[in-house]
């Protein structure tokens, strides 16, 4: 379980769920295999399953996916301030607010696919520059303490929970 590899104050509890779901790799081998399987699996989604939701309220298909990119863009942002010492608490964000902002209906999933291609190529150069000691740089977000490379297990694991979801509910 990658928690244990990682000191309790790197990160709130709240986040283990994703952490042990990181599959166990290293966070770049992480990022990379997530960026091939996941582009994989939602081309080869049926068009009828685009804008489905498996139930009232939830999410779409291509609202999870968009969901997957806000985060982690959120969660790179806050890696990138923290690898370079700013010690300025970074807030929070409210995940629905950005779902119904996004507007992913309006969207082809190709275009929210090539979305995610740009952010996560992007993800994997700027963790591939950071050094041990930004790797294990602290900051606070969310008003918890949290390390660059716990929030790096976060992406690739809160991608595959997401992920599970779809395969799970949605197919």
């Amino acid at each position: 379980m990658i928690s244990n590899q990682l000191n309790s104050k790197e990160y709130n509890s709240y986040y283990t769920s994703y952490i042990d779901n990181a599959s166990g790799l290293n966070i770049i081998e992480g990022l990379k295999q997530n960026l091939e399987s996941v582009v994989a699996f939602y081309s080869n989604l049926p068009q009828e399953k685009h804008d489905y939701a498996y139930a009232e309220g939830k999410w779409s298909v291509k609202d999870v996916l968009l969901h997957i990119i806000d985060t982690e863009r959120i969660f790179t942002y806050r890696a990138l301030r923290i690898a370079r010492y700013d010690k300025t608490p970074l807030a929070g964000y409210e995940q629905d607010d950005y779902a119904i902002t996004a507007k992913a209906s309006s969207r082809s999933l190709a275009s929210i696919i090539e979305e995610y291609i740009a952010v996560r190529q992007a993800s994997i150069a700027l963790y591939t520059s950071f050094d041990v000691a930004a790797l294990e740089a602290i900051g606070e977000a969310s008003g918890f303490p949290i390390s660059v490379r716990a929030i790096g297990y976060i992406l690739t694991g809160h991608e595959n929970h997401h992920n599970q979801v779809v395969k799970e509910r949605y197919l």
